[in-house]
């Protein structure tokens, strides 16, 4: 393949209001001599250019609905004009007192056919020069058809029909522009959140840089009640930030030095210093922004639906006009009223709402849940999530918090306690065990001396524990099964073992070869909220929820006890877990919940594949389907109540469109549908699904 077919370049469009509009202009693009392939993202006003093409070229591709385009790359601000200053709200102020005008005159009079003619040629100007220009091009869209019926309508005396279509048309325009408007600024809100400049300080100076001229490794001073303008490592001892705009979570969080930052929080209180570690366009923000564009751009199963339907509607529509046209004034006469019905027919015949219905649902309910901590990474997944009956859980930092403590301390021999930790700590700071960390932690918070515990020949003993000498005696830490290798186990401490596993600890024994001298608990965790999400899951209709996990059986018992898990399928290796998704699979949709990193296999085999924490991993982010942004699983229900809300608009427009259509051609039949009404219907299905779908945006928590 040449370079300039692998050349691709982002551009944004401005001015981008009708999904048919943006297939065209695709469609122009794609026309277009040094244009290998073009993709237009009609949620994110954004287009995707494979090969060459000046930005001049790409904008006369677009003239016919008067695009603006300019590189993705390119900082610009986007002007919001007042909707009353606009050029087409004035026009529409115009036509209305010219229409209110030539109906006080009389229909029929002359005053008014020329009042009704000035209503049309202002209220419908822009509308004639790209309806005109499609028609010789033999491009049939809703500008030309409007254009046709219009022209068709003052050309057999409707002066009257005419102008009213020219307003009708042009408020149903107008209104269908701003709710399209409304469904992108969850979007273009969140591109608004991190500030476009910060505080770094280089040598003794402290300058006000723009984030694109930052480089990793700089030192960000951030304010309280400042905003974070990138990410990277807090330097500080302590402060506390508000991650809403990222995580969806309510609560200010604490941060502490190593503790990572993300661009776009909210520094409460305390001084920050912060190491930068990622460059402007790589923060996590900017890639969610990426992300849930790029989200919006996949088609949901009911879109494709829609499209591959409205391709054969549309010139179905188109022939059945110029059939009605032609054959009935050749049979009875009365070309008049017979050309009068096919242009109703024409109009009314419009697919607008239809093709419409879906994208604009997906468009709201993907940035609603961007705003609220959720990132889904297409239309595909949303319409998945709403059908799931079941939901697997891995357990550890899932159901639980990730971080094991030590939870019992049970002195076998005559040790203190301080002891006990002191040589157990001293042993497991030299280890990468899992657990180790939980046991050098209880000894740091009991301020036990680990410079009076020196371990020498640390040695790890694989999948059983360590040992190493602590003051002159080979200590073993490690698991019953370590123990019971090398000496008869008591059967009171037995019971002792199976009582604490029995409540979802992990054991672990301290000793010589010759005695034991503790065991010691590690337990990770149930988070608080885990029992309230899975019985709002099953609220939810969830038919089965499970836990796949590796861990040991009594663990997983006691932890699904805990939240009210359905099922357990524990001491899995990740092939096996593959497998339980597999199975879960053959009865119904089936989710997966994990931390992204681990368990690939299974977040790929699963319906819909759910991260948590992605603010948090580049991994989630790039490997789920859904990635819950904050460490909190309650984001959950709130994606499948979003998903499913979403499913029910769809649903509804697409009835809606199709229910308004029928009845308007079914009026076609003796003559009663007017071009006004036709007009009236088929805007104002399209301004009724558009309306409709931004009900997502209430969608809430």
């Amino acid at each position: 393949m040449s370079e300039t077919a692998e050349k691709k370049s982002v551009y944004r469009v401005q001015g981008l209001t009708c999904a048919n509009c943006a297939t065209k202009f695709e469609q122009n693009v794609k026309n277009l001599s040094e244009v290998k392939e073009a993709k237009v993202n009609f949620g994110a006003s954004k287009l995707s250019v494979i090969g060459e093409a000046s930005v001049a070229e790409l904008e006369k591709a677009g003239a016919f609905e008067g695009l603006r385009v300019y590189p993705e790359k390119e900082k610009r601000g986007i002007v919001r004009e007042p909707f009353w200053k606009k050029k087409s709200t004035v026009q529409i102020f115009i036509s209305a007192a010219l229409l209110a005008a030539g109906y006080i005159a009389g229909d029929g009079q002359n005053s008014a056919t020329i009042l009704f003619g000035l209503t049309i040629i202002i209220g419908g100007y822009t509308l004639f020069i790209k309806g005109i220009k499609s028609l010789v091009k033999l491009s049939f869209n809703m500008n030309t058809i409007m254009t046709i019926a219009i022209l068709g309508a003052a050309a057999i005396g409707q002066w009257a029909e005419g102008a009213t279509v020219v307003f009708l048309f042009a408020i149903s325009e107008a209104l269908e522009s701003y709710s399209m408007e409304k469904a992108r600024q969850s979007i273009r809100s969140l591109m608004d959140v991190a500030p476009k400049e910060a505080i770094i300080r280089r040598g003794n100076e402290e300058l006000q840089v723009p984030v694109d001229q930052i480089a990793i490794g700089d030192i960000m001073i951030v304010k309280p009640g400042q905003k974070i303008a990138m990410d990277g490592s807090v330097l500080s001892e302590h402060a506390m930030v508000n991650q809403a705009a990222i995580t969806g979570e309510s609560l200010p969080v604490s941060k502490t030095k190593g503790d990572d930052v993300f661009a776009g929080t909210l520094n409460e209180e305390g001084l920050l210093e912060i190491r930068v570690t990622k460059h402007a366009e790589d923060t996590t923000i900017a890639r969610i922004i990426h992300l849930v564009e790029e989200a919006q751009a996949e088609k949901a199963p009911s879109q494709a639906f829609v499209d591959r339907f409205a391709k054969y509607y549309t010139p179905g529509i188109m022939l059945a006009a110029l059939l009605t046209a032609i054959i009935p004034p050749l049979m009875v006469g009365d070309w008049g009223a017979w050309i009068y019905r096919a242009l109703a027919l024409l109009v009314v015949g419009c697919p607008c709402a239809l093709v419409i219905s879906t994208p604009v649902s997906i468009v709201t309910a993907i940035g609603n849940a961007a705003r609220n901590g959720v990132l889904i990474k297409g239309g595909i997944h949303l319409e998945e999530t709403g059908r799931l009956t079941a939901i697997a859980f891995d357990k550890t930092g899932t159901l639980t918090k990730g971080a094991p403590v030590v939870t019992d301390v049970v002195r076998i021999g005559s040790a203190e306690e301080q002891d006990i930790l002191g040589i157990a700590a001293s042993i497991e700071k030299w280890s990468e065990h899992p657990l180790a960390s939980a046991i050098v932690k209880k000894a740091d918070d009991a301020s036990v001396d680990l410079h009076a515990y020196k371990a020498d020949q640390f040695q790890s003993i694989t999948g059983k524990g360590a040992k190493a000498i602590v003051r002159g005696e080979m200590y073993y830490i490690g698991s019953p099964l370590l123990f019971s290798e090398m000496m008869q186990m008591d059967a009171a401490v037995s019971e002792q073992i199976l009582a604490l596993q029995s409540q979802g600890k992990t054991v672990m024994l301290l000793g010589t070869e010759q005695e034991m001298t503790a065991l010691l608990a590690v337990a990770d965790e149930v988070r608080s909220s885990s029992r309230s999400l899975i019985e709002k899951l099953h609220s939810l209709g969830i038919k089965k929820t499970v836990i796949l996990t590796g861990d040991n059986k009594a663990t997983a018992n006691a932890v699904a006890k805990a939240v009210g898990i359905d099922e357990v399928k524990a001491e899995l290796m990740p092939a096996q877990k593959l497998e339980a998704i597999k199975a879960l699979k053959q009865n119904g949709n089936v989710a997966m919940v994990g931390d992204g990193v681990n368990d690939a296999p299974a977040l790929a085999s699963a319906t819909v594949g759910i991260a948590m924490g992605g603010a948090g991993t580049d991994t989630a982010l790039e490997t789920a389907d859904i990635a819950l942004m904050g460490d909190d699983l309650r984001k959950l229900p709130f994606a499948i109540q979003l998903s499913r809300k979403t499913m029910t608009i769809i649903k509804e427009n697409i009835s809606i469109s199709l229910l308004i259509k029928v009845a308007a051609l079914l009026l076609i039949i003796p003559g009663w549908l007017t071009l006004w009404m036709a007009v009236f219907a088929d805007m104002g299905a399209t301004l009724i699904v558009t309306l409709n779908s931004l009900r997502l945006l209430q969608v809430k928590e």
